[in-house]
């Protein structure tokens, strides 16, 4: 129906106003919002449409790093659907976003992820919330679910925060960006 409203739309549309409302909630509350969300970290994630360039802001659930206080991972799940989130496929092809974590806004470099590393990543996350084991499940033998870690950048003039050592080369650690 061209130009109609077909129930694909209308799910869009509902979806894209519960996406704002949370938004809001997370910045009227320090990044605290109730709801499916209530008590879980949650960073919103401003991203660029690869194709159209429209700004985008997404809620999502996130890891903090145990030992570098400036990373978090996020988990590409979509909750256990066929395909990846348009957020994923925003940042890996843009290497860098904007995240709100609490009330700060910061710079992240993004990075993907790979093998055992991954999966360490994944496993420690799936442990803490049995959705993302379920949603591994439901993806099994169609994708592998992406774990980006975004790691925040300086602010132009200043120099980088201490990073952990990187793996060698080799050893399974995140390679960087998927194009």
């Amino acid at each position: 129906m061209i130009g109609g409203d077909d129930s694909s739309s209308q799910q869009r549309r509902e979806s894209g106003r519960d996406l704002a409302r949370v938004v809001e909630e997370f910045r009227a509350n320090g990044g605290q919002v109730g709801g499916a969300f209530e008590g879980v970290p949650l960073t919103l994630v401003h991203h660029r449409g690869r194709r159209s360039g429209r700004d985008h802001v997404s809620p999502v659930m996130y890891l903090a790093d145990d030992t570098d206080p400036g990373t978090i991972y996020v988990f590409a799940s979509k909750a256990g659907a066929p395909t990846h989130p348009d957020w994923y496929h925003n940042l890996a092809a843009a290497g860098v976003a904007e995240v709100e974590v609490g009330t700060e806004t910061y710079q992240v470099s993004v990075i993907e992820l790979r093998g055992d590393e991954r999966d360490r990543i994944y496993a420690a996350q799936a442990n803490r919330y049995p959705g993302f084991a379920e949603y591994a499940r439901k993806t099994a033998g169609t994708r592998t679910i992406p774990v980006l870690a975004l790691r925040r950048r300086s602010r132009p003039g200043c120099p980088d925060p201490p990073r952990p050592a990187p793996h060698p080369p080799g050893c399974g650690a995140g390679r960087g960006v998927v194009a």
